[in-house]
């Protein structure tokens, strides 16, 4: 089955969102646990989760993709800021349980001025406080595009955390289409180069999800700027090419393009019209 969805917000219910999934299409999707630009989160309602569980059972849906708020910086140059990010983070954690089996996926962090081997060591170090041998949800770093002082623009130093963290099984990645070619890999000229790159550092296997974005920036230029797709320098054939590939074509795909729900529904229908069997 073709796992495609977009961004959600939960509020008005989590069933309710699984429901809006299913008006535009959807098979998977994307939410935020809180407020994105806050650090208050709404009360779990055991009954509205419970509903929301019964209603992806019942219409097969994907894994789902839950999001980190923006907020988090867990390799921050300030102690507060990499404690909110801890304590945010393990709440989380804590709040996916009423969802077993699903994603958790965060921005790894900006080293703010300390360098990218001490962003890294600040980034594992969180993570080692807050995953537990016992949570059902794996969490995703997030590939990024590399603007700033931005930890996950290369390969490599996704692996470098996922080498320092010692519950390795609960970790995993999320590749966003924007931000690998905005940190200067051709995914849209040579996608198999590309994949062959993650498989040699990272290991396909740990590859769970796929942030699907068209990029208004060409190759390389770490800007971080969605676009909607076949609108941006990636084109609608690469994601013909992206969405069909063996390696990735059974993976929950989560738009994050500049839409509304009309143009969601939209993209969706015109993902589904290029997947072949």
């Amino acid at each position: 089955m073709f796992y495609i969805g977009c961004h959600l917000s939960p509020s008005a219910g989590y069933r309710a969102m699984g429901e809006t999934a299913l008006s535009i299409g959807a098979t998977t999707f994307q939410f935020f646990t809180r407020n994105p630009r806050g650090s208050k989160a709404k009360a779990i309602d055991p009954a509205d989760m419970a509903a929301l569980r019964a209603l992806l059972k019942e219409h097969g849906f994907g894994p789902l993709v839950a999001h980190a708020p923006y907020t988090i910086n867990p390799c921050s140059k300030d102690e507060r800021t990499r404690e909110f990010a801890r304590l945010t983070l393990a709440d989380d954690l804590e709040r996916m349980e009423y969802l077993p089996g699903q994603f958790y996926n965060f921005h790894p962090g900006s080293h703010t001025g300390q360098g990218t081997e001490k962003g890294i060591e600040l980034i594992a170090e969180a993570l080692n406080s807050v995953l537990k041998p016992e949570q059902q949800t794996t969490v995703l770093l997030e590939t990024m595009a590399g603007k700033g002082t931005e930890v996950g623009r290369r390969f490599e130093e996704l692996r470098e955390i996922i080498d320092r963290v010692e519950l390795k099984d609960k970790l995993g990645v999320c590749l966003d289409t924007c931000h690998v070619s905005d940190a200067g890999y051709d995914i849209a000229g040579d996608l198999d180069g590309v994949l062959t790159e993650f498989d040699r550092v990272i290991g396909l296997s740990r590859l769970h999800a796929i942030h699907t974005n068209d990029s208004l920036n060409p190759v390389g230029a770490h800007k971080d700027r969605h676009a909607r797709i076949g609108e941006g320098y990636l084109g609608k054939d690469a994601f013909e090419r992206i969405i069909n590939h063996p390696a990735l074509r059974n993976l929950p795909f989560v738009l994050e393009t500049p839409n509304e729900l009309p143009g969601y529904a939209e993209e969706i229908a015109l993902l589904k019209s290029l997947r072949t069997d």
